[in-house]
């Protein structure tokens, strides 16, 4: 089929913007022709493209979470599957390939280097140098995922460098993750190949990066979220700035996508055209995506919107069809079978038993916005020589249980989740996903397990005498009901953990990544409390 769109064309990659006519045939754009005549005060943009994003976090399947993000112009992702690969391994990258390809979208994927994250966790499949060159053969695979093992890279481990060759041998771009890693350390992880990090906090952090000559992701998800600091870098370093989400809830991508991020940047006063390019040009050109820049020759995928302001999407086109309008998807629903991997068994009270031995504890204090997290000293609330939760001074026990076989559950503490009744628990706990909870008492906090063992993965909150349970059978990650539906639920089941008390934005987004050991300070694993600083496991007293 032939056709014709006429308008402002907006040229990211020639930073111009022209009245033209773009022809359009079997999804490619065969000829573009200016022409000054053209009364229309409509904008062609090229389609927007989340740099880095964890397409599990949405708890969506790619599928769903296509429908949702074509609607705030969002055409491709760049997605990093780390979060099935931790539970399924290569059989859950292939299934997130797999269903993407059933919808008209662009998702590239990585091979995810670091599965597990770490070896102080237990994950549900191990990825190493072998699976990762089958994954790098395939034409689907676009890159190599975070590499979040920093002090492999910079101790030249074995393992972690043949996985680092295996990318420069088919010739693909190396993701990082180096929080905080500066001066020579972060000269020597730069120069081990690996080209982007989303994880800086402060401009110095960034700028030092960027003079290394890293790419640097402005990350602003559901939980992490760095675009206030940073934005500003767009317009210092036009070539070398992108711009992703990493992870977005469902209520979140309901409500808007990367159109939110160039609305926020405008309003602090950065370049358009460098925004735009930061969305489009660049993880073209960075990653090697067929993704269209509205040049002949190219796929004709594009967003039609009427200002240059509010950036409210009209039309969204990917290979020149039609797949959102008006804030309506044109994206059908897919089917699938759901696949996990969950061996865990119900606990009981006993089992949360954390011995008082009068010294104080180390607490997990998370940072509402950050992954980031600091370590306390408190002196511990006990009851029958059980360390208990002091709901008073907001010092909550954390608990995370290995789901891939019967084992003990790991305890800790945490302040800043606020919760004055009840608990949460879930099976997304970054990046093993393990069972993760937290409560007020070792009632609820075994009630709540207990129901998400018996249901098998998803997120629950539970007041004491009622429970919501959002199921998520895909890995214990994601959900196969429609997008708009699971993001309804999920707004439900978050408005009850802020009704048992909590202040943060995301309950469960944080609660998340607690468990997150490659991030800095105090953090949970199944086999103990760590200390991300040191990289090692630390004793909970004093």
């Amino acid at each position: 089929m032939k056709y014709t769109i006429e308008g402002n064309i907006f040229d990211a990659l020639n930073s111009r913007i022209y009245k033209g006519i773009i022809e359009i045939e079997d999804g490619f754009i065969i000829s573009i022709t200016e022409n000054d005549q053209i009364n229309s005060n409509n904008y062609i943009l090229p389609g927007f493209i989340d740099s880095h994003v964890h397409i599990e976090s949405s708890m969506l399947i790619p599928s769903e979470f296509a429908r949702l993000a074509v609607v705030h112009g969002t055409v491709a992702t760049v997605s990093d599957p780390h979060e099935i690969a931790n539970v399924l391994g290569i059989d859950g990258v292939r299934f997130m390939i797999e269903n993407g390809k059933q919808v008209p979208f662009k998702f590239y994927f990585g091979a995810p280097s670091c599965v597990p994250a770490t070896p102080f966790e237990t994950s549900g499949a191990v990825l190493g140098f072998e699976e990762i060159e089958e994954l790098m053969k395939m034409d689907e695979i676009k890159y190599m995922g975070e590499m979040m093992n920093f002090p492999g890279v910079l101790f030249q481990d074995k393992e972690v460098m043949a996985k680092l060759a295996i990318a420069k041998k088919y010739n693909k771009p190396i993701d990082g993750h180096a929080p905080n890693l500066s001066n020579t350390d972060a000269e020597l992880y730069i120069n081990s190949g690996i080209s982007t990090d989303h994880e800086c906090f402060t401009i110095a952090e960034a700028e030092e990066k960027l003079k290394l000559g890293m790419k640097v992701l402005i990350r602003e998800g559901s939980a992490a979220k760095n675009f206030d600091e940073l934005i500003s870098l767009v317009d210092l370093y036009p070539n070398q700035i992108m711009l992703c989400s990493d992870d977005k809830h469902p209520d979140d991508l309901v409500n808007g996508h990367l159109n939110l991020l160039i609305k926020r940047a405008l309003a602090k006063g950065c370049s358009l055209m460098n925004v735009i390019r930061s969305l489009t040009v660049l993880p073209v050109k960075h990653y090697n995506l067929p993704v269209g820049l509205l040049q002949k020759g190219d796929s004709a995928d594009f967003v039609i919107v009427d200002n240059l302001k509010d950036f409210a999407i009209l039309k969204t086109y990917i290979n020149g069809k039609l797949i959102a309008e008006n804030g309506k998807t044109l994206v059908e629903s897919v089917k699938s079978m759901p696949i996990n991997k969950f061996e865990a068994t119900t606990i009981n009270i006993k089992d949360l038993f954390c011995a008082d031995n009068g010294k104080k504890i180390k607490v997990i204090e998370a940072l509402e916005g950050q992954l980031i997290t600091n370590q306390l000293l408190v002196q511990a609330k006990a009851e029958n020589e059980n360390i208990i939760s002091d709901i008073e001074n907001d010092v909550l026990k954390l608990v995370v249980i290995n789901r891939y076989e019967k084992s003990k559950p790991a305890i800790g503490f945490i302040k800043n989740f606020g919760f004055k009744k009840g608990a949460i628990a879930s099976t997304v706990a970054h990046d093993s996903h393990n069972i993760i909870a937290v409560g007020t008492s070792d009632e609820e906090l075994c009630k709540a397990i207990n129901l998400l063992i018996e249901s098998k993965g998803g997120i629950i909150a539970s007041d004491g005498a009622n429970s919501q349970i959002l199921p998520l059978p895909f890995a214990g990650l994601m959900s196969g009901e429609d997008g708009y539906l699971v993001a309804t639920k999920y707004e439900q089941i978050d408005a009850k953990a802020k009704e048992l008390g909590s202040k943060l934005q995301s309950p469960f987004m944080t609660l998340s990544f607690m468990a997150l050991l490659v991030i800095p300070q105090l953090k949970l694993s199944d086999k103990g409390l760590f200390d991300g600083n040191n990289f090692s496991f630390t004793d909970i007293y004093e």
